[in-house]
């Protein structure tokens, strides 16, 4: 199939560009050129900054394409954008929504494609709410072909999931679990939660493009293991031959504390709450899609992966004294306690 990619090498695409080029489809990134080094050598480029729809417009010239799929789209005014350049040029549309959008928190732990999506605790999961919302009323009033598809935590051999980290990503905690330091995690690491590594993701994604029973519908895409946060942070200690030192905190005291990095959202708007992910609708239409990657086994490569590579090693000074200041300041509420 002639495919287009709008971005094409982040964490969830990358893995699907690489899958679709090894099966051998017509396969074009639309994107500034900022991380194509790596890319297989059949993949075509379209190097153009997605935002100047007037250079796009020129650039695509009278292409046409079976599917164009959309991962960098946050707000309703990026897909207007998109639909623009791409009504009458694609018989599908593949947009990357968000499972943080399910209603938080959830009336059942369950999460299928009928989940309300209702969250008011982050703002990007509202977004991505609307932009579907938007697509939806172009598939039902125009017939635009629209696919969406809701990714949960899905990650890759460059940063392991976490649920608390700094702005610079995974490294920073990696390294404080490396040197015995404590490592904060919310709430007291029972709560369950899915991760998916992105090569997995990619089989079910490249199974609905092109699907037309994909059309006009939604779908999530996790791993069907459920783990604990505490066997998450354990996988990662394990995989570094260290002890893990963990400090349970509150999702809300870490919100209070971390505002400039929106624990709101992304913790009581998201990972905080837990979730088992029924994935059957997507298997109904890839029957052949099954996340064979544990949290275990990608965690494991994914350490041996960062650790193997320096670039990848982000250091994260202001976190990491931030999570020295929270530890001391639960600490001292602590001992404040228990001297009334």
């Amino acid at each position: 199939m002639k495919v287009l990619f709008i971005g094409g090498t982040g964490t969830i695409s990358m893995a699907i560009t690489r899958l679709l080029a090894q099966r051998g489809d017509e396969l074009y990134l639309l994107n500034r050129g900022n991380r194509n080094q790596t890319l297989p050598e059949n993949v075509r480029l379209i190097t153009a900054d997605i935002n100047d729809e007037a250079e796009v417009h020129s650039r695509l010239e009278e292409m046409s394409f079976d599917c164009v799929g959309e991962f960098i789209g946050f707000v309703p005014q990026q897909l207007e954008r998109d639909y623009r350049l791409f009504s009458g040029r694609t018989k599908q549309f593949i947009y990357i929504s968000s499972a943080s959008a399910y209603q938080k928190p959830p009336s059942s732990y369950v999460i299928t494609e009928q989940t309300p999506l209702e969250n008011p605790y982050w703002e990007y999961s509202r977004n991505k709410k609307a932009c579907e919302e938007y697509l939806m009323q172009r598939y039902l009033h125009d017939g635009f072909p629209v696919t969406i598809v809701r990714p949960s935590h899905t990650y890759d051999e460059r940063s392991v999931p976490l649920g608390v980290h700094g702005k610079n990503g995974s490294w920073q905690v990696v390294k404080r679990i490396m040197q015995g330091k404590r490592v904060l995690i919310h709430g007291d690491g029972t709560s369950l939660w899915t991760i998916t590594h992105n090569s997995d993701f990619a089989k079910a994604y490249a199974g609905l493009v092109g699907n037309p029973k994909a059309i006009g519908q939604a779908f999530h895409i996790t791993s069907d293991e459920s783990v604990s946060w505490n066997t998450i942070y354990q996988a990662i200690a394990d995989a570094l031959g260290v002890e893990l030192k963990p400090y349970y905190v509150s999702s809300q005291m870490l919100a209070e504390l971390g505002r400039d990095y929106d624990f709101t959202g992304s913790l009581i708007g998201d990972k905080a709450n837990s979730v088992v992910f029924d994935n059957t609708k997507v298997k109904s239409l890839v029957p052949d899609f099954k996340a064979e990657i544990s949290a275990a086994e990608g965690i494991k490569m994914t350490v041996k992966n960062i650790l193997a590579h320096p670039e990848l090693q982000n250091d994260d000074p202001e976190f990491d004294s931030w999570c020295d200041r929270v530890i001391a300041i639960c600490e001292k509420a602590k001992e404040d306690f228990y001297h009334e």
